[in-house]
């Protein structure tokens, strides 16, 4: 497995220079796919590197990008072990040039992530994770361990979305009371979390599978929980829709916060 999540983490460096090469220049279009979300070159872009070096892997899983979702579920629900990936996480954050988007790779097995890599281009950042491996930051080059902060602070700090704010959102966090809030783009909501800089990412709006399934496994690896609204921990390729139910991300469980 580590062998295998190097390799990964070295791919998604090269799909983040592929994006990255489209952000610098101004010169993208933007589209719209059928669900009126935008795409752009660089999704594309990002899309064709990360299938073309997963399909150069040795371990030959399906795939399921983002960019190529279109496969029926009587075929993807045979398959025990497969590649979800979201070529360009945050998209709206890409066009809207704050640097908050990332690119996501996770290995699926049995409907849990136990292999992910969450890449953040603009600032060369990557977190990777694996089970029986570990969980890690790399910063420019610098490797460390991160784990979750367990004892959530007196005044929390709860992590929500900059581009897609709820009003279930909204009504929850004033049921919680006193916190501070950090609003940020992409699966960079989870990573906060994991290496306890956050102590709460709410989601109460929709996603779909590939935006969750990297940053779930580096939320888990360092000791968080990703979990409904149910209490159930998050799985993937359950059923036809792509989509998630709510879910709640945190590290401290002396705490109910799906109850608040």
């Amino acid at each position: 497995m580590k062998t295998l999540l190097n390799a990964v983490e070295q791919l998604a460096v090269k799909a983040g220079d592929a994006i990255m090469d489209i952000y610098q220049s101004d010169d993208f279009s933007v589209e719209h796919k059928a669900d009126d979300s935008p795409l752009t070159r660089a999704d594309l872009a990002a899309h064709h590197c990360i299938v073309e070096g997963l399909q150069a892997l040795q371990e030959n899983y399906p795939i399921l990008s983002e960019e190529s979702a279109d496969i029926d579920y009587e075929e993807r629900r045979q398959w025990q072990r497969y590649w979800l990936v979201d070529p360009l996480d945050g998209t709206k954050e890409f066009i809207k040039k704050n640097g908050e988007f990332t690119v996501n790779i996770a290995l699926i097995d049995d409907g849990k992530p136990v292999l992910s890599v969450v890449y953040v281009p603009v600032q060369k950042l990557s977190y990777s994770a694996a089970e029986g491996v570990g969980v890690f930051k790399r910063d420019n080059g610098q490797k460390q361990s991160i784990k979750v902060m367990k004892n959530s602070r007196y005044k929390p700090t709860v992590v929500g979305s900059r581009s897609h704010p709820s009003d279930e959102l909204k009504d929850y966090l004033e049921r919680l009371g006193q916190h501070e809030l950090v609003a940020m783009g992409s699966s960079l909501k989870f990573c906060i979390v994991a290496e306890g800089k956050a102590d709460l990412y709410p989601r109460l709006g929709p996603t779909s599978e590939w935006d969750t399934a990297a940053a779930q496994c580096i939320v888990e690896q360092a000791g968080g929980h990703v979990v409904t609204l149910e209490g159930e921990p998050l799985r993937y390729n359950q059923k036809e829709s792509l989509l998630n139910p709510h879910f709640m991300v945190f590290a401290d469980t002396g705490k109910n916060w799906v109850g608040v």
